[in-house]
Formats: structure tokens, C-alpha cells, sequence
């Protein structure tokens, strides 16, 4: 009788004055609350959110909609502004709302002319969060009234869990602080721990971080681009150029602070909340509860001995076939130089045109119209080491390609040395243009993998390129392979402890065309398959890979899953926190807009 009650109380008018959000919301309802359904917070309740997290509540058009007249922000001369910033990622990352990659606000309001634009793929408000009690009511709020939860920091996102439409999103990028450590407890534990160390906010960005450390002759391991930062980074995984000496950057983590779906305030360490600091270094973001700080070991700051690698020939005298047996032997040799110290960035490519503006070579300009250019580049260095440190580890690999195949490949090997970490990354930070469509495609890869059959990698890495870019990131090796996290382990794939690459694709899609998209879809499951082929007990970077695999519970995790899914389960167990590809997400699925219970 008394749901019946309620149920009929909220037929009426002035049931806002009689009844709460809660009670008024159809019991149970299998689908998160969205605008127009009973469930979905009035007017007042979202003010008297406002309220509470001092005005800090946002609901911001989309960014583009200064673009499209009959839009109430619609300006010609913002639109200019916003059309020559959409390629830069510190566009979107300083925006509430807007995401690095455009497919995952659903094309609902790109930039363009001849685009529709409406709010429908972005949340609906956002809590610009500077302290942790934001976060907590933001959580509190989507808890209590069942709407959906998303968590953004910065959008550089690759599978599309910082935003989600018919939301509530807490924005973290403004949560920073910083306090280095020269040694460090943590709470309650009994234990000091001898390193130095870094505590910082969840919104602090890689290239902020590195700055302030660098002033201190200090750094960590963190990311390749200027707009990451720690929160995603560092729940899934982290790689970077110096993981390869000391581990990736979840073997780095001593605590953290985290609010817990069920709006809890904790510390995570080895001494309390264990199974969630476990689970919070390599589950995945947005998943177990919202880290708002996190403190880290730090480094002293190397110096970078840089090199620019690269074996290339012309479509005048290399074939593909050629090519990538070249490139197969050369990535096969990386864990070897890998265990010299080297890391780093390699790419490998077929023959294509617009090469030569990157890397001349004799006796082909750009201008000819047969001018194709294809091989192996990598971006490079050694911590501490001379320039002819370089020159020798990569001697042989060199006097092997031109034994084997004499007069086919141009080399080019420069070098540049560099005082610190942060000035190396200040000239070599990802400068991938943002505001785009596409997803990302990838696999682990271990040394026996690479070397036990190169006339099979030659085709696989052929396959894996895709006709155009693929990539082999050295950024795994004995610094990983031995980490030693505190607490006894995390969550990290079991599959970086063996690995010596990261390799990594893109696949491009057109917006709203669905041929586009399909093909995509297919292009990423080869591509995934030609690797996977080669190390099938491996699995992906689950920051850097196809949201579309079907077994990404075992490709992200492997055998770590089954207690993630404990943990997610006993941590939140109404799932107020969910995305996807992500742990505990089979429960969900999404109905057209709307996040519903799985049927």
C-alpha cells in the first residue's frame, strides 16, 4: 500500500511538495534516471545540490554550439576561436564538458556546418570539484537519486569513460595540490618507507607535474602527453619512457585518497582498505570510487641521451615485403637494447607518400610524384648515458641490416642530449592532434614472442600497420618485470610483467556513417587478431586499446578479473559507478540514451 501511495502521489501537481525525487521514482526501475522521466531530480533538488558544493554546479552548452546558429551561445567570432583550438588538447581538457576524442560525445554538436547540434550526447550537469567533499556529494547525489555517474579530469580518454549523455559529471581537472616527501608513511601503517615521494590532487597534468618535480631535480613515471593526468593514468597502469627502469606508474602508488560509491571518504594503502588500494592501482578508472589524491614514489631526475633512429627506403628500389622484414628483425632486437637501458618510441610503416617532409632521402624529392617512403623511425634514449653509448648498442642492428639486405635501407641516427627528464619532454610530448574521430588498437608483446619466428611477425606487423602506422613502444622492461607495488601486488595485467612492447594502431571513422563505423569495428578486431596471433596469452593496455574486444575482461586483466569483480561487487554494489569497457560492467547496457539493467 505504500508504494501505491507514492505511486499515486506523484500524479499530482503539487507532489514536490509532498514527496521526495526517491519516492516519486518508479519502484524498481531498471533504467538510470534521464530528464523527463519521474525519477529524474526537479529543479530543486539539483539547487539544493548547487548549494552544496558552493555554486560550483555547471551546466555548460556544448562547446561547439557557438558554431551553429539558433544555438543560444551561437557567436561568429567565438566560433572562429573555437574551430582553430579544436585540435588542441588543452581545448578540451580545460572544457567541463567536452572530450578529447569526438565519437564519445556522440558527433551531437561538432564544430562544423552541416552538423546538427543539441546536449544530447554530453552530461547534463557538471560539478566543477576542487575539494573532496564536491566529489562526495556529487556521488552522495547520483547514489540517492539513481542518475548516472561519470568521472572526467581531463577527456584524453581513449575508451570514452569520461562522458556519457543524460548524466551527472564531476570534474576533477581542478583538484591539484601538490607536497613532495623526502620519505613517507602511510596512514596508520607503522612503516616508513624509504623513498622520496609525491602527493598530489587528481587533476594534476603530466606536464605541471614534471615541472614542479624538475625544480627539485625529482620526477616519476607518468605519460607521454601533456594533457594526461594522474587519475586515469594512474588507475590503469600508467606507462611511460622511464617504466621501463622503475615500473609502471601503479608500482609507484603508496596511497591514495578515494570516495567510495557509497560516499565514503577513505585512505587506501597497505595497512587499510587493501582489497580497494589492490584493485585501485590497474583496475581501471571510474570504476571503484574517484581518487581525488594520490602520492607517489619519485626519481631522481636522469639525464636523456635522445636519438632520432630510422631505416627507410624508397618505392623506387624496396618492396613491402622487404620492409617489413627489416622491421620485424629491428623490433626483435628491442628487448636486447631494452636490457641495454634503451626506451622509447618506434614506429613502422609501408610505403606512403608525405614522408619526405619528415625524412629526406638522397635523391628523392618530395615533388616526385612515385615518391613513397616506408620503414622503421624510433624516438628514443638512454638515462645518463653519452652519445656514443647510443651509437654502440645500436651498431650491430645496423651493421645487420646492411649485411642483409645491402643498399635497400637509408639510416639516420642523430643525437641529443638533455639535462633532465622534463627537458627531454618538453621537445617530445605527443602532439597527436586532438578534435578527432577514431579509436585505438593494441597489444602486449614479450620477447619470445618477438624473436621466435620474424617471417611470421614480417606479415603479422604488416597486418597490424594496416596500410598505414603502427607503432612498437618500448615502455616495458626489467624495471616492470621486477616491480615490487606495495601491499604485495595490484591489479596491473598480468601480461606487463612479461612484456617488452606496447603496440599500438589507430583505425579513423567518418561521423554518422555507419558503413564507416562497421568497417572500423572490423579493422580493429584484425588488426588486434594479427598480434594477439603472436602472443596469445598476452592481452592490451587497457588505456590504449579497442573498446570493442569481446574478451576484455581477459585481455585487460587475465586472471586478475575474478577479484576485480569481487571487489567491484562488495565496493559498489548498485553499480553508481559504471563505464565500458570496465569491470563489473555486464550488468548494464546502453538503450539508446539510457543506462539500463541487463534483461
Amino acid at each position: 500500500m505504500p508504494l501505491l501511495r507514492n505511486v499515486l502521489l506523484c500524479l499530482l501537481p503539487l507532489v514536490p511538495s509532498v514527496l521526495s525525487d526517491s519516492q516519486c521514482k518508479p519502484q524498481p526501475d531498471r533504467c538510470k534516471a534521464v530528464p523527463g522521466t519521474p525519477g529524474w531530480p526537479s529543479p530543486q533538488t539539483w539547487a539544493r545540490l548547487n548549494e552544496s558544493v558552493s555554486g560550483r554546479l555547471l551546466q555548460p552548452p556544448p562547446p561547439g554550439a557557438v558554431c551553429h546558429a539558433g544555438q543560444p551561445t551561437y557567436n561568429e567570432a567565438a566560433c572562429a576561436a573555437v574551430r582553430t583550438a579544436w585540435t588542441s588538447y588543452e581545448f578540451h581538457t580545460d572544457h567541463p564538458i567536452s572530450t578529447v576524442w569526438n565519437q564519445w560525445n556522440n558527433h551531437t554538436c561538432l564544430p562544423w556546418d552541416g552538423n546538427p547540434c543539441s546536449s544530447q550526447g554530453y552530461p547534463v550537469f557538471v560539478i566543477n570539484a576542487t575539494t573532496v567533499d564536491h566529489v562526495k556529494k556529487g556521488v552522495d547525489f547520483a547514489r540517492k537519486h539513481n542518475v548516472r555517474l561519470v568521472i572526467k579530469s581531463t577527456g584524453h580518454d581513449y575508451v570514452g569513460r569520461s562522458n556519457a549523455p543524460n548524466s551527472l559529471s564531476i570534474w576533477t581537472h581542478n583538484i591539484k595540490g601538490f607536497e613532495t616527501h623526502a620519505s613517507f608513511k602511510p596512514k596508520r601503517c607503522s612503516v616508513t618507507i624509504d623513498s622520496t615521494a609525491v602527493t598530489v590532487g587528481a587533476g594534476m597534468q603530466m606536464n605541471d607535474l614534471y615541472g614542479k618535480l624538475d625544480a627539485i631535480n625529482q620526477t616519476i613515471v607518468g605519460g607521454g602527453g601533456r594533457s594526461v593526468s594522474v587519475g586515469g593514468y594512474v588507475t590503469g597502469a600508467g606507462h611511460g619512457m622511464l617504466a621501463p627502469h622503475y615500473g609502471l606508474a601503479a608500482d609507484q602508488v603508496l596511497e591514495m585518497e578515494i570516495v567510495t560509491p557509497k560516499g565514503d571518504i577513505v585512505t587506501a594503502n597497505e595497512c587499510q582498505n587493501a582489497d580497494l588500494f589492490w584493485a585501485m592501482r590497474g583496475g581501471g578508472g571510474s570504476t571503484f570510487g574517484v581518487m581525488t589524491s594520490v602520492t607517489m614514489k619519485t626519481f631522481p631526475a636522469p639525464q636523456m641521451m635522445h636519438v632520432d633512429f630510422a631505416l627507410l627506403a624508397s618505392g623506387n628500389n624496396t618492396a613491402t615485403r622487404t620492409i617489413f622484414d627489416m622491421v620485424a628483425y629491428v623490433v626483435s632486437q628491442l628487448p636486447s637494447l631494452g636490457d641495454q637501458g634503451l626506451s622509447g618510441y618506434s614506429f613502422f610503416f609501408p610505403l606512403l607518400k608525405g614522408i619526405l617532409s619528415l625524412f629526406p632521402l638522397p635523391g628523392v624529392t618530395p615533388d616526385d610524384p612515385a615518391a613513397e617512403v616506408g620503414g622503421f623511425f624510433m624516438s628514443a634514449a638512454l638515462m645518463n648515458a653519452t652519445a656514443g653509448d647510443m651509437r654502440r648498442i645500436w651498431a650491430p642492428v645496423l651493421a645487420h641490416v646492411n649485411a642483409t639486405w645491402p643498399n635497400q635501407f637509408v639510416p639516420i641516427l642523430e643525437t641529443k642530449s638533455y639535462p633532465s627528464f622534463y627537458a627531454w619532454f618538453q621537445e617530445h610530448y605527443d602532439t597527436t592532434p586532438a578534435g578527432q574521430d577514431g579509436y585505438a588498437v593494441s597489444w602486449l608483446l614479450d620477447a619470445e614472442s618477438l624473436t621466435r619466428d620474424l617471417n611470421k611477425n614480417s606479415q603479422a606487423f604488416e597486418r597490424f600497420a594496416g596500410g598505414d602506422l603502427g607503432t612498437a613502444f618500448l615502455v616495458s622492461g626489467k624495471g616492470v618485470h621486477n616491480a615490487q607495488p606495495r601491499g604485495g601486488g595490484n591489479a596491473v595485467l598480468p601480461a606487463w610483467r612479461k612484456a617488452y612492447i606496447h603496440a599500438t594502431g589507430g583505425v579513423r571513422t567518418i561521423p554518422f556513417n555507419a558503413t564507416s563505423a562497421a568497417e572500423a569495428r572490423r579493422e580493429l578486431a584484425a588488426r588486434t587478431e594479427a598480434l594477439r596471433q603472436l602472443d596469445p596469452d598476452s592481452g592490451a593496455y587497457m588505456n590504449e586499446a579497442s573498446p570493442f574486444l569481446d574478451d576484455w575482461q581477459r585481455a585487460f586483466w587475465g586472471d586478475n578479473y575474478d577479484r576485480l569483480l569481487r571487489i567491484k561487487r562488495t565496493v559498489d554494489p548498485n553499480d553508481v559507478l559504471w563505464c565500458t569497457p570496465c569491470v563489473g560492467s555486464e550488468r548494464w547496457e546502453q538503450v539508446g540514451d539510457r543506462l539500463c539493467r541487463v534483461k
